[in-house]
């Protein structure tokens, strides 16, 4: 007998089949489990059957077999699919109000894994539900022929499940008897005989007992959709998938030995980039499911996709034979650190990303749904860009185009690589990934208004325009251009150099060999330059340098939301412009002379006891809380946090002569505690309180000549503190 298309209900009229019975050998029903996994399964499973007689769109299932003799089917592949059909044509009789009679064929199917299952299946048929309890599982189970005892049958337990699924998912199917008499569902069945096994087969493949995995359920389904366009086309995709595209991603398998989980991972990227490229966005949609991919996927321009995809996979294909594709990546990407300063190497025709794999493609592999961000899709996207048009872009061209992207990406945050439509300016990527094909491919960056893209914002405005600005200028100075990307590459730069500028090429060494040097002298030297400090457009919320790295990388990258960059240039300018190389000795020497220069002319501004007392420099983020700073810049606290005062920030001034650590937690840091008595610091005195009653009880007022102090407070406040305090 040759395969045959078939409904639940006519195969026992149109095939010599007699009854279904599920053997013993084979695994109990799984369908009605609580899984995560066969929760999607099922899911899936019912929404498929739900889209077909809701919409009058047939649907058929794979091919079911098994061995036909005298009259009994026993199924070898096709138990699951059989039992939810049996449990929905069920619903759909009693939903309907179907007579016994016309519903008689349901006595036909039975299990004989466990009698109980055997006997469940004889009691279901015969059942009558009003739908009247809040489950129909509590109202099957309310049965006065239902025995407690059913309920520990795992197989009856799981029908139970299904049947509350199905009544939840087609409670509101009309017609749903009928639609099932027309066929709307089928199946194509084979006989293991017509098939040519043996019944050696069948008990070895029952023996393994595994149900297919996701991955093998994704390709059948993608198989029959594809079947449905062209079936050369379906051929060769799925001879690729088994063979070129197996090998591709044999190097990133999993512990297993196993490609599955990197095939739909990488799909999973090109179904967002699919999205992108729509001026849609994935944000908001579920992604860890393959199957809604694929309704995705065969929901557009599926020829198109299909070409994207093939491409996608074969230009990674045609790599792998020239070089493998880890050892691409590492001749052209080296890992860096934000942290760290010896981590950073600038390498020749390299540029260093800040993610944790180096290897984009084999990242996205191993945890495009766990930990691949916007900015690695972005990165990839790029990579695969230059591979799809590799005949058309030098290995040089890439790499020069390639760090101006890398630098987009780095320096553009949260705010930039964004892909919902909710964010302020909406969904990003789209024109991202198509600035990038500009740049990869043309070796240009359009602006805003060049880019086709729906919504145009794209990467950081103050990147874009410093990338433009370096692109023209390293072709004008070819002899330079390397001691320019030796400056991106410092690990406080990351790419953007704004800080520095392109006028004095001179300064790109003499920068590097100054972060060489001790950050606290830096810190201090600076200061001794100019004002370099930066504010927040908040007002009160300031940034110098400190130890940490993290200070200087906020005052070298240019906010829309900070002001006085322009200072910081000017200072470090003044600062570079003095050496042609730098150590601590030559820092502490600028240091040392502009502490001696406040001394003789008995001249002492905020900036003076900066640099003076370390007390003033805490080595956290730089970060310090001025209430007026041009009415009193005496008056200002440290920050320990970089965001809000705590319980450990502290009045520089009440910090530095504090001999016995006496500054109150409970005051923010702004006063000492000396028990009956405390200390504040105004901008122009040391105040002394009374602790009930914070009435003044004494004042030590600071000498000052046009509001800055014509003596060191700290000295005074000592002398006067060793007879008054302690």
């Amino acid at each position: 007998m040759p395969e045959s298309l078939q409904t639940f209900m006519n195969i026992f009229d149109n095939v010599s089949v007699r009854k279904i019975v599920i053997p013993k050998i084979q695994r109990d029903y799984a369908q009605g489990r609580n899984t995560a996994e066969i929760c999607r399964v099922r899911e899936r499973f019912l929404d498929a059957l739900y889209k077909a007689v809701t919409t009058d769109t047939k649907i058929k299932l794979d091919f079911i077999y098994g061995d036909l003799s005298d009259g009994i089917l026993t199924p070898l592949d096709g138990q699951q699919r059989l039992t939810t059909l049996f449990l929905l044509h069920w619903y759909a009789a009693r939903k309907s109000h179907v007579s016994f009679a016309e519903t008689e064929f349901l006595k036909n199917f039975s299990y004989d894994t466990r009698p109980d299952s055997r006997e469940f299946c004889k009691f279901l048929v015969d059942a009558e539900v009003n739908f009247n309890d809040e489950t129909l599982s509590a109202e099957i189970e309310n049965h006065a022929n239902f025995p407690l005892s059913w309920k520990k049958d795992p197989t009856v337990n799981s029908m139970l499940v299904m049947l509350d699924a199905i009544n939840e998912k087609f409670h509101d199917a009309e017609n749903l008897w009928d639609k099932l008499k027309d066929g709307v569902i089928s199946f194509y069945f084979l006989s293991i005989e017509d098939l040519g096994l043996t019944d050696e087969l069948y008990v070895t493949m029952n023996s393994r007992g595994k149900p297919l995995t996701d991955f093998e359920h994704f390709k059948a389904e993608f198989k029959r959709k594809l079947d449905e366009i062209d079936g050369e086309l379906s051929d060769r995709i799925i001879l690729k998938i088994d063979t070129d595209w197996t090998d591709l991603l044999w190097t990133y398998r999993d512990e297993n030995n196993l490609v599955d989980d990197g095939f739909l991972a990488y799909f999973g990227f090109l179904c967002d980039v699919i999205l992108y490229k729509k001026d849609d966005t994935p944000y908001g949609k579920k992604r860890d499911d393959p199957f809604i991919l694929l309704e995705e996927f065969f929901g557009g321009d599926v020829r198109a996709n299909v070409d994207f995809m093939e491409k996608s996979f074969d230009c990674w294909c045609e790599l792998a034979k020239l070089e493998k594709i880890p050892e691409f990546f590492a001749d052209r990407v080296s890992a860096g650190s934000r942290n760290k300063k010896d981590v950073n190497r600038h390498a020749a025709g390299k540029i260093i990303t800040y993610f944790d794999d180096a290897d984009f493609f084999g990242d996205c592999v191993k945890s495009f749904n766990k930990n691949f961000g916007l900015g690695k899709v972005v990165m990839l996207y790029a990579f695969q860009t230059y591979l799809l048009n590799r005949e058309k872009i030098s290995d040089a061209d890439f790499r020069r185009r390639i760090r101006i992207v890398n630098n987009l990406v780095t320096n553009s945050g949260d705010a930039e690589l964004s892909n919902s439509t909710a964010r302020n300016n909406g969904n990003r990527i789209p024109a991202m990934l198509e600035q990038v094909d500009n740049i990869i491919i043309d070796g240009k960056i359009l602006q805003r208004n060049e880019l086709a893209a729906e919504n145009n914002y794209n990467f950081n405005e103050i990147q874009l325009t410093e990338e433009r600005d370096k692109l023209s200028w390293t072709k004008q100075n070819p002899d330079k251009a390397e001691s320019l990307f030796e400056l991106e590459d410092h690990y406080l730069l990351y790419g953007r150099i704004g800080v520095i500028g392109l006028e004095h090429p001179e300064y790109f060494s003499r920068f590097i060999s100054l972060f060489d040097c001790d950050y606290d002298k830096i810190s201090c030297a600076l200061l001794a330059c100019g004002d370099y400090w930066q504010v927040d457009n908040n007002g009160w919320r300031y940034q110098l340098g400190s130890t940490r790295p993290k200070s200087w990388q906020n005052l070298f990258h240019k906010s829309a939301l900070i002001e006085r960059f322009e200072e910081t240039q000017i200072a470090l300018e003044i600062l570079l412009d003095s050496a042609k190389t730098f150590t601590d000795d030559y820092l502490q020497r600028i240091i040392d002379d502009y502490l001696a220069g406040c001394q003789k002319n008995s001249s002492f501004e905020w900036t003076y006891y900066f640099i003076k007392y370390a007390e003033f420099r805490p080595s956290r983020y730089g970060k310090y809380r001025w209430e007026n700073f041009s009415d009193a810049p005496y008056y200002f606290a440290a920050m320990w946090t970089e965001n809000k005062m705590s319980t450990n920030s502290y009045q520089p001034f009440l910090k530095a002569v504090d001999a016995h650590d006496n500054i109150s937690r409970d005051e923010l840091g702004m006063r000492l505690d000396f028990g009956d008595v405390y200390v504040t610091c105004e901008n122009d005195a040391y105040v002394v309180k009374n602790s009930a009653t914070d009435v003044e009880k004494n004042r030590l007022t600071i000498n000052q000549r046009n509001g800055v102090d014509s003596e060191d407070r700290i000295k005074k406040f000592k002398s006067f503190a060793e007879g008054y305090l302690y």
